[in-house]
């Protein structure tokens, strides 16, 4: 068991954390390819180094699954499919699962039409959205990708849990193989930073949340009972409602108000709404014209100063970096020991 210099931290081999998570996800039902898909986005996301997208979540996972939250044996259905297009109800699976479903689709209507838009009603929490764009960006094609979440933000001027945390992705392929590729909460700071920060008894930083009274705390307790904010001001807040209204008003899902997130309820059948976006460049510029010109932008951005970064630069430096291990905190290895323990699992191995 080694802890990282200078962190509070523990490390796990990669193969040793997919493993762990898959394993636990099928002690509460999940099926082996839908455990596996989970398990890669959330390491995903550890590897990346966003840790509240990665193994944080993996013991609420199970304990949803357990209540009824997330349905482990879910019959997903296209309740609409046209050129171009398709309405999936995902029976309340694993977020994960609907999203590699609507991929699927995306991919496979992308090799006959310019664009392709997916609608899913019925879903849970996706994870990390660069897993899921940049699956297309893989494949040459410009995706977007959005979501509701449970209540967690408050509008710009407003009090109270109206909003999600709404997150935004967008994949954009370039020459090299590692797509440009933004992923953002809509909130100041993302709803799992403020539970790791709560777990790890941490304060957050100044401008994040709100108490139930309204007021500026940077208690994360607090800021669980009472709201999140929205990045930039009004300007975030009109982004955040803007993509609501995009990830739910398509299909029969559930806007954040009108759920209980399964942070507070495991049981809660949340309905999430996923709404995927692809494009095919080959019907436009053409594929190779749309690499080449992200690309340029992408090194000019970079060569504007030497700590300039473009969007996924950060990300993909991670999970070089990790490609081997990941780092947790404490207090999520001792959560997930606790799930080990409660659903019989043999607890990862740090190494």
């Amino acid at each position: 068991m080694t802890k990282s210099p200078g962190h509070n931290k523990q490390q796990v081999g990669v193969g040793e954390a997919e493993g762990f998570a898959r394993r636990l996800l099928e002690a509460v039902g999940a099926r082996e390819e839908d455990a596996s898909i989970t398990a890669q986005n959330l390491v995903f996301a550890d590897r990346s180094g966003i840790a509240s997208h990665g193994l944080l979540r993996l013991p609420l996972y199970a304990e949803a699954a357990a209540e009824g939250g997330i349905n482990t044996a879910p019959q997903m259905t296209w309740l609409r499919q046209s050129p171009g297009g398709g309405l999936l109800d995902a029976d309340g699976a694993f977020g994960q699962v609907a999203m590699r479903e609507a991929v699927r689709f995306s991919i496979d209507e992308l090799s006959r039409s310019a664009c392709t838009v997916v609608a899913v009603q019925n879903s849970v929490h996706f994870g990390a959205g660069a897993y899921w764009v940049e699956k297309l960006a893989e494949h040459g094609f410009i995706a977007v990708a959005s979501s509701t979440t449970g209540p967690a933000v408050a509008p710009f001027g407003g009090s109270g849990k109206v909003l999600g945390t709404n997150p935004l992705s967008i994949g954009l392929p370039t020459t090299d193989g590692q797509s440009m590729t933004m992923d953002m909460a809509t909130s100041t700071g993302a709803y799992g930073k403020v539970v790791s920060a709560r777990n790890s008894n941490e304060a957050l930083p100044e401008g994040w949340a709100v108490d139930a009274e309204g007021v500026p705390t940077t208690n994360p307790q607090q800021a669980l009972d009472g709201a999140l904010t929205a990045f930039g001001g009004h300007k975030g807040s009109g982004l955040s409602i803007a993509l609501e209204g995009l990830s739910a008003a398509l299909s029969q899902a559930s806007y954040a108000h009108e759920t209980v997130d399964i942070w507070v309820d495991p049981g809660s059948k949340m309905n999430v709404g996923h709404t995927l976006l692809a494009i095919n460049p080959e019907f436009f510029g053409g594929t190779r014209h749309t690499r080449d010109r992200l690309t340029q932008l992408r090194n000019r951005v970079r060569a504007s100063g030497d700590e300039v970064r473009a969007p996924g630069d950060i990300e993909a430096l991670n999970r070089e970096n990790h490609a081997h291990h990941i780092e947790l905190s404490l207090s999520t290895v001792e959560l997930l020991r606790d799930s080990a323990t409660r659903w019989k699992v043999p607890a990862p191995e740090l190494s």
